[in-house]
């Protein structure tokens, strides 16, 4: 039950976070900025964050911990692939396809090479 408790909490702070970011950002954009910005910087945390601590050993205690207070439960309520498909349907919807496809295809390769540079920093930072 406590892993189960580490996870809502980090969730929780995760999602309000991400709504403050869309709130910040999204209100004057034709692309929904604010969703860009935080599937990108939550794949390069979470790659920096997996590969740091992969780097530090074997997944128990505080590591074990750290994986699902900051990236299942930060991260995967900070990160969103819902509001993507949405944001995407909405903009296909209105006749932006090309804009739509654009942030569609975009936004999974940005997360991809973010996750790798995160990846390559999490296990620069952990030497």
């Amino acid at each position: 039950m406590r892993s189960f408790a580490t996870v809502a909490a980090g969730g929780a702070a995760g999602t309000l976070a991400r709504y403050g970011v869309g709130e910040w950002l999204n209100p004057a954009h034709t692309v929904p900025l604010g969703t860009l910005a935080v599937n990108a910087t939550g794949s390069f945390l979470l790659g920096a964050l997996l590969a740091h601590l992969l780097a530090r050993g074997a997944e128990t205690g505080r590591r074990r911990t750290a994986r699902l207070l900051l990236g299942t439960g930060f991260l995967g309520g900070y990160t969103t692939y819902s509001a993507l498909a949405v944001e995407t349907e909405t903009l296909l919807r209105d006749d932006r396809v090309a804009l739509g496809l654009t942030y569609a295809v975009g936004s999974v390769v940005m997360g991809l090479a973010a996750a790798l540079a995160g990846m390559v920093a999490g296990r620069a930072l952990a030497r």
